[in-house]
């Protein structure tokens, strides 16, 4: 393959197969290091719908973490230097940029990630809504001045921006995923690496021209593809990087948590979920079942947020699995493209057998199959949205997270049944609940164990709310006001010899 900088400086006889964009220099086959676009394009990027080969980013390794790391370095303290409103600038040059070109972002998205492009298209507002966000927050970075313990002297506290971030990010959202942790980066005066999913690093190196046209200097956002052990291990273990943020499974997260210390990281981490979803007998089901739609079939259940535990009380259960049903079963699947299509491909093969284990091993537990149950006639990785019911806490999926389109419905009787079994998993990020009840809903909102909780609506994301959970789901906030003070140190001074004359 030849040194390239976009994908449409090929030979029409090796192009690939991406659907036409308005503007094809948005499509990068290259990594972007030190504002140079570099490496040879050598790893396959797939459509997960086709199995086509969409595009090829280099398979790069600690060498150029390395140099990227290096980069960002030099450029942390140019940046840092510059005053809040000129980094907010450049932030609100690259919102306007992404919303200029969302049509095309999406398609790339859509094309190397699965979802259907409606949901493409509403990702990259969702990813431009952190960079508006920050750059208005960038300026609202506030220090203190506290009582003094002298006469003679004044205390002073100061935020000042850690130095150089890395960002190891997911497939399953790659463009709000990357803007959610380096937006804020940005624009408390830090430089970034980012590390994407080498299933979607065409979105992040998108994301990356766009900011490169903003005006961001060289060296202060970088994007490094390629082998996830040898980068990783450069972004966890380089002296200069002072903050690792990363989303994706626990299991990593304890891993990279564990290099970092040997440095004295501060780690920023997003984790995996199990989030459970109650309806009360006193819940409007109809709302419920909008909620669980919404909740659990996004993204084709690849979110950390999604339902993962449908508990329904008992004398609403069965009225509640029949709606259900009536609408999981009206799910049009196919191509992410396709007129009307609200169910995509799940990103790979083993994302498929994963939930085909899950499904089997409740089956043999003594579930049974009330939509769906299998993979889907188009093939590839296309899996039809599923209802098990008479589900238990025996089963693989009350413990693990399934990340596909299965949702499993537990029964319950008493609040605090349900409220124990929601409990119970070492997970905490995001639980929903219906209910109308005002006493209850307080009781049950203050004894979940979950960063955060939507109550009446299955959608909670937003760049103005705090996004993180407790337990081993992370150690984090992202989003809000309380985002951007992760990537800041506090400075403590302590100005003597004031004393009168």
């Amino acid at each position: 393959m030849p040194r390239s900088v976009g994908l449409f400086h090929l030979p029409m006889s090796d192009r690939v197969k991406m659907r036409a964009l308005n503007d094809p220099s948005l499509l990068k086959s290259q990594a972007y290091i030190n504002g140079v676009y570099s490496g040879t394009p050598s790893v396959n990027v797939t459509n997960p719908a086709t199995g086509d080969v969409i595009g090829w980013v280099p398979n790069q390794g600690a060498a150029e973490a390395t140099a990227a790391v290096d980069a960002a370095s030099v450029a942390f303290h140019p940046w840092a230097a510059r005053t809040a409103k000129e980094r907010s600038v450049i932030l609100r040059k690259w919102f306007d940029l992404i919303l200029a070109n969302r049509q095309d972002l999406a398609t790339i998205l859509t094309t190397e990630q699965g979802k259907p492009f409606a949901e493409a298209l509403g990702e990259i507002d969702y990813a431009a809504s952190y960079v508006e966000f920050y750059a208005e927050e960038a300026k609202r970075i506030a220090g203190e001045v506290l009582p003094s313990h002298r006469a003679d002297a004044r205390i002073m506290v100061l935020r000042q921006p850690i130095g150089v971030v890395a960002a190891i990010t997911p497939w399953n959202f790659p463009a709000a995923m990357i803007t959610r942790k380096i937006a804020p980066a940005l624009a408390a005066g830090c430089t970034v690496v980012v590390k994407p999913a080498l299933e979607t690093p065409l979105t992040a190196l998108a994301l990356a021209e766009l900011a490169h046209r903003a005006g961001f200097p060289a060296g202060t956002v970088n994007v490094v593809t390629g082998d996830a052990r040898a980068i990783g291990g450069v972004l966890t273990s380089h002296p200069k990087v002072r903050l690792v943020g990363f989303t994706g499974s626990t299991p990593v997260g304890k891993l990279l948590m564990a290099q970092a210390s040997t440095t004295v990281k501060k780690v920023a981490l997003e984790l995996g979920g199990n989030a459970p979803f109650i309806v009360f007998d006193d819940a409007d089901l109809d709302a419920a079942v909008d909620g669980a739609m919404l909740s659990k079939f996004r993204n084709m259940g690849q979110t950390c947020v999604c339902t993962n535990r449908i508990y329904v009380q008992s004398t609403v259960h069965d009225a509640f699995v029949d709606k259900l049903k009536l609408r999981v079963d009206a799910l049009k699947i196919g191509d992410g493209f396709s007129e009307g299509v609200n169910q995509g491909p799940l990103i790979t093969e083993a994302a498929v057998r994963k939930v085909e284990a899950h499904i089997a091993d409740a089956l043999a537990k003594g579930a049974n199959v009330a939509s769906g149950g299998g993979r889907h006639a188009l093939g590839h990785t296309f899996f039809q949205p599923t209802i098990l019911t008479g589900v238990t806490a025996e089963m693989t999926l009350a413990q693990e997270e399934t990340f596909g389109p299965l949702a499993p419905v537990f029964r319950f009787e008493k609040d605090d049944e349900v409220v124990a079994a929601a409990n119970d998993t070492e997970t905490g990020l995001a639980a929903y609940f219906y209910a109308r009840d005002v006493g209850r809903i307080f009781r049950v909102l203050e004894r979940l164990e979950y960063g955060m909780v939507g109550i009446n609506t299955g959608l909670i994301s937003t760049e103005l709310a705090p996004f993180g959970g407790v337990k081993e789901s992370g150690n984090s906030r992202e989003g809000s006001s309380h985002g951007i003070l992760e990537f800041t140190e506090l400075k403590y001074a302590c100005i003597g010899g004031l004393a009168a004359e």
